[in-house]
Formats: C-alpha cells, sequence, structure tokens
C-alpha cells in the first residue's frame, strides 16, 4: 500500500492516476489509509485521496460529505464529483447547499450527483428551484428535468413564467421530457 499511496502522491498526475485502479483492486482495506491521506496537509494529496476514495466501491456516501464544505474549491469538486459515484440520501442537504457554491464547476457537479441520487432528491429540489439565488435555482431546475418526475411539474410552470430565460428553458426542457410538450400560460 505505501508504494501505491507513494505513486498517487507523487505530484505527477499520470502516475497517480495509473494506481488509482490498483488501489481500488485493494476493497476495503485502502479505505482507511486514503481517510488519512485525504486529511494531509498538502491539498494535491487530499485531492488524490478523495480521487482515489470515488474509485473505491467500499468508500461511504459519508465518508464523502465532509468535503464538501472545505475551503479549497478543487477539493469541493472533488467531492462532488465522488459523491457522483456514492450517490446517497444522506448526501442531499450537502449537496442542495452545494449547488450555491462559489465555484461553478462544483456546483454543477453537485447537480449531477442529485440526479444520481434519484427520485429522493426531487422535494428537496424542487425547493431549491422555488427560491433561493438564481445560480441554485437554475441547478436544482436541471436536475429535475433530468429526473423527469411528476412532483416537479408546478414548479416547473411556475419557472417557465419567470424572467430568466435560463430557468424558462429547464423548466420547458423538463415539461418536454415528461411529454408535456404543450403548456398553457393563464392570461
Amino acid at each position: 500500500m505505501n508504494d501505491l499511496l507513494a505513486e498517487l502522491t507523487s505530484g505527477d498526475d499520470e502516475r497517480a492516476e495509473k494506481v488509482i485502479p490498483a488501489i481500488a483492486r485493494m476493497g476495503a482495506a485502502a479505505i482507511p489509509a486514503l481517510l488519512e491521506l485525504s486529511n494531509a496537509d498538502n491539498n494535491d494529496h487530499r485531492w488524490w485521496a478523495v480521487r482515489a476514495l470515488a474509485a473505491s466501491r467500499h468508500t461511504r456516501t459519508s465518508d464523502l460529505i465532509p468535503f464538501l464544505s472545505d475551503s479549497n474549491p478543487e477539493m469541493r469538486a472533488v467531492a462532488a464529483l465522488a459523491l457522483s459515484h456514492h450517490p446517497g440520501e444522506d448526501a442531499l442537504p450537502a449537496l442542495v447547499q452545494t449547488l450555491g457554491d462559489s465555484d461553478p464547476l462544483t456546483a454543477g457537479l453537485a447537480a449531477n450527483a442529485l440526479v444520481k441520487v434519484g427520485k429522493a432528491a426531487v422535494p428537496a429540489l424542487i425547493d431549491a428551484a422555488k427560491e433561493g439565488p438564481s445560480a441554485s435555482r437554475i441547478l436544482a431546475l436541471r436536475a429535475l428535468s433530468e429526473l423527469r418526475d411528476h412532483r416537479a411539474i408546478p414548479v416547473m410552470m411556475k419557472c417557465i413564467q419567470e424572467e430568466s430565460a435560463v430557468l424558462q428553458y429547464w423548466a420547458q426542457l423538463g415539461l418536454e421530457r415528461l411529454g408535456l410538450d404543450m403548456v398553457y400560460i393563464k392570461p
């Protein structure tokens, strides 16, 4: 394991990426060392630890959630991406909050992770699409359009009447994906 961790933390992205499958094959035995490395002082080492955790089927969703609130935007982004590989309902509150991340990449990755959580994310996404910062609402609506859940119809109908062209776009697309191609607007 030490040799693999040395490669992972070598500072060479190509070498680090090459050892990820070997670390993942180690199974649950690799998780404690990766979790320890994820708390290192070196941000690059931490990033690669979370990247390796994302590749392991033994990683728990709860192992990744704390990184969504990290001060480093790259750590938040890799955590959101990792949660796409390990979606879980326990990540819902943190992922919804991350829709408002100051880093647009991280916010978008959080929306992708919410889609991977599936139907359980719909109520939280509906709430996020109803109010809050525009960027968060847009990402929530995009995720809802991908989930194709009829519970989102009322919020989509509301958003289609808003001034934001982007909200209108995702609302329209979401309704189309639900088979509601014709939208009726009250006069």
